[in-house]
């Protein structure tokens, strides 16, 4: 990943940390991450003939998808009628904490990079 795109996502992920959800909608999302399945459930969620690749992209329409369900969840029912259905914001929140934990993967601490001492070479004790 380059170093725009990695910010690019952070960016992304940034925006996710700061925005305000009801705990338990966020501890159902996270309860449900073990059983999410990129290939059959992403392409239901954005209800998509064939499953997107991971990238910005995916991302982008997965914020957007659930900045509506949020829309719905605080007004109750949207101009069109349509209710909030907690169910479905759930999903969409499962995807997108999936998804965004696909664009950014930690950098593994110095420590695990070192090689094992046994590795090293031998220094003269003075």
């Amino acid at each position: 990943m380059s170093c725009q795109s990695r910010e690019s996502a952070l960016a992304i992920v940034d925006s996710l940390t700061r925005a305000r959800r009801p705990r338990l909608l966020l501890q159902a999302a996270r309860a449900g991450l073990g059983e999410y399945r990129r290939e059959c459930d992403l392409r239901r969620i954005l209800r998509l003939p064939v499953t997107p690749p991971p990238g910005h992209e995916t991302l982008r329409a997965l914020v957007a998808l659930e900045a509506g369900q949020e829309d719905l969840r605080q007004h109750r029912l949207h101009a069109a009628g349509e209710p909030w259905r907690p169910a479905r914001h759930v999903e969409v929140m499962i995807a997108l904490m999936a998804e965004a934990r696909l664009m950014v993967r930690p950098v593994p601490p110095a420590a695990t990079l070192m090689p094992p001492p046994s590795a090293l070479p031998a220094t003269a004790a003075g």
